[in-house]
């Protein structure tokens, strides 16, 4: 599995890098089929606290499914991101399934 993150207008820390291959590596153990994961860090310029947006994208066979979320960390906004990619990954899986 290719993961592949960006970060746009600023550097990530390595700390950071490995905390987002660590939780995508983990979707692995929803479905077998990932081919890569593309991840985006923004910085959204708003005046609230939640101003960290995390996309993510999976590339699987027939299509690919996103996630984007925002929190006060990125952990936080990967945290939710890959929550809501579960519920996809599970949704996609009984879809495939006939259930």
């Amino acid at each position: 599995m290719n993961i592949k993150i960006n970060a746009v207008k600023f550097t990530a820390d390595k700390k950071l890098e490995k905390f987002i291959e660590s939780k995508v590596k983990k979707l692995v153990q929803f479905y077998d089929n990932i081919i890569g994961v593309e991840v985006f860090l923004k910085l959204v310029n708003t005046q609230k606290l939640e101003n960290k947006l995390v996309e993510i994208r999976i590339e699987i066979p027939g299509n690919d499914m996103f996630a984007k979320k925002q929190g006060k960390t990125f952990e936080e906004g990967t945290d939710n991101a890959i929550d809501a990619l579960k519920k996809q990954i599970t949704k996609h899986k009984e879809k495939l399934r006939g259930v």
